[in-house]
């Protein structure tokens, strides 16, 4: 962990960048495995989870049999933790709903927006060193409240072909049924492009590592939406003098274990503090099972000293953290200077993990810096916004002449004249 102390402005876009990927290499071998699928479908899927996922797969949907047997595997108190997660995830997007809403801009001339659901969609759900279920329920919950007619889940199967089961269990819970044992590349693929079994969707969603990431810019190209650009996982904390640093340290190492590109960012107003947190750090490490990909997240990882708060979040904006904490008694005070963040926890006992699972907000969020102009998935992600407009005669008539004012000096007589024909019929 590299410290740095009250560094210069002119050092900090050095200090806050991010692991570093190999994006040209990376999009060669991707691109390769997408126009495959795109060509060969069914069995180009099948080859390369064989290659990559060590898994000879006859079938690529999972059955029915397979969901209710995994519905019985799951013990209660489990299924009982995910029935709150589900509660609070559907009452926060259910409040983002919409009423629409006519509004009369000029007399009898009526606009309106309407939200109208993005009918097929794909949801990546990873399962390989975790197996994501949190994720099903943060993009299945707004998919079926939105009212998308086609939901499309892949998600990678273990070496004997099997789906983890709380992930089946969350999907036959959230009402998805389509369900595919398909990881990686290939997944993103397949539902791009559609194959045999696989229908084609129309976006895509869901995090994933550094190859899906490119997978998914790559089909977005060729016209296939996705939900965001995403890279590494991330978390920024701001603590000062009231912050509990083993509190601090614990925020720290739960987002290091998403992957050894995942990167941590500490700014204090004190050296004392990055002390403190960095001995706690290597106590609580020791009990960790994922302690190996914790310890090299931790190379890619600073901690800052800026005395300044307002320095401090002038740094943390810069940054854009996906996941901001802000560890102090005058959290909700600070929060007001927060302008990029993905999604942000304030005070003490918010930890970054109740966003991940159960207070109800996304923890599908932009990564990179791109929330500076990304939004985390929301109900709005699932859903078109389609904008209507109704004039009587005597709308035309209040406005047409302006219209034909404008058209004209824009030189598009066309335009002028679609106007000009319905007033002299008038």
């Amino acid at each position: 962990m590299q410290i740095f102390i009250e560094p210069d402005k002119s050092k900090w876009d050095e200090i806050l960048k991010r692991p570093t990927i190999d994006n040209k290499s990376l999009e060669s071998i991707v691109g390769a495995i997408l126009q495959d699928v795109k060509l060969n479908g069914d069995a180009a899927v099948k080859k390369y989870s064989a290659k990559f996922d060590g898994v000879e797969l006859n079938e690529l949907k999972v059955s029915d049999t397979e969901i209710a047997a995994a519905i019985s595997l799951i013990d209660e108190e489990l299924k009982a933790a995910i029935e709150l997660a589900k509660k609070n995830i559907t009452v926060f997007h259910e409040a983002q709903k919409e009423v629409i809403r006519q509004i009369q801009t000029t007399k009898n001339v009526l606009c309106w927006r309407k939200s109208v659901a993005i009918q097929k969609v794909g949801l990546y759900i990873p399962g390989g060193t975790a197996p994501l279920f949190s994720t099903l329920l943060m993009l299945g919950i707004p998919a079926v409240l939105a009212g998308c007619s086609e939901i499309v889940v892949c998600t990678p199967a273990d070496k004997n072909g099997n789906v983890n089961p709380v992930i089946l269990y969350v999907a036959q819970l959230i009402g998805v049924k389509n369900i595919y044992k398909i990881g990686g590349v290939q997944a993103i693929a397949s539902m791009a492009y559609g194959t045999e079994t696989v229908p084609q969707v129309y976006k895509i969603f869901g995090p994933g590592n550094q190859y899906v990431t490119a997978a998914k810019q790559l089909v977005n190209k060729e016209g296939i939406a996705i939900d965001m650009p995403a890279g590494p996982s991330e978390v920024a904390v701001y603590a000062d003098e009231t912050a509990d640093a083993s509190f601090v340290a614990s925020d720290l190492l739960s987002q290091a274990e998403h992957g050894v590109d995942s990167q941590v960012l500490l700014i204090t107003n004190s050296q004392l503090i990055i002390d403190k947190v960095k001995e706690e750090i290597q106590m609580q490490l020791q009990a960790l099972s994922r302690k190996d990909i914790v310890t090299k997240a931790l190379e890619n990882s600073h901690f800052i000293v800026l005395q300044n708060v307002n320095d401090a979040f002038e740094l943390l904006n810069e940054y854009a953290g996906e996941h901001l904490i802000i560890a102090s008694d005058n959290a909700k005070k600070l929060s007001e200077l927060v302008v990029n963040a993905g999604s942000v926890f304030l005070g003490h006992y918010s930890p970054e993990s109740v966003g991940d699972y159960a207070s109800g907000t996304n923890h599908t969020l932009p990564t990179n810096g791109f929330a500076k102009a990304y939004s985390g998935v929301s109900l709005d992600s699932f859903i078109k916004k389609i904008t209507f407009q109704q004039l009587s005669k005597d709308g035309i008539k209040n406005i047409g002449n302006a219209v034909e004012t404008m058209a004209s000096a824009e030189g598009l007589d066309a335009h002028k004249n679609a106007v000009s024909i319905r007033l002299k019929s008038l």
